[in-house]
């Protein structure tokens, strides 16, 4: 799987943060989100899917 950030959207609410913080930090500002793995192990296919669910804006997306 791979998971997509669009960096012109995000509003750094950091819910993504919340429901998956292997895959998603905050930067150091604490204003965006920062991606960790773009291709997470599918045993953390579950909060990926969530972290897509919850992002309050539609700025992340799951292929695969």
């Amino acid at each position: 799987m791979k998971m997509i950030v669009d960096y012109e959207l995000c509003e750094g609410h950091g819910e993504c943060v919340v429901a998956a913080p292997e895959i998603f930090e905050m930067d150091d500002a604490g204003e965006k989100v920062v991606l960790l793995q773009e291709n997470p192990d599918e045993s953390l296919r579950e909060q990926a899917v969530e972290a897509v669910k919850i992002c309050p804006i539609a700025a992340l997306q799951l292929e695969g």
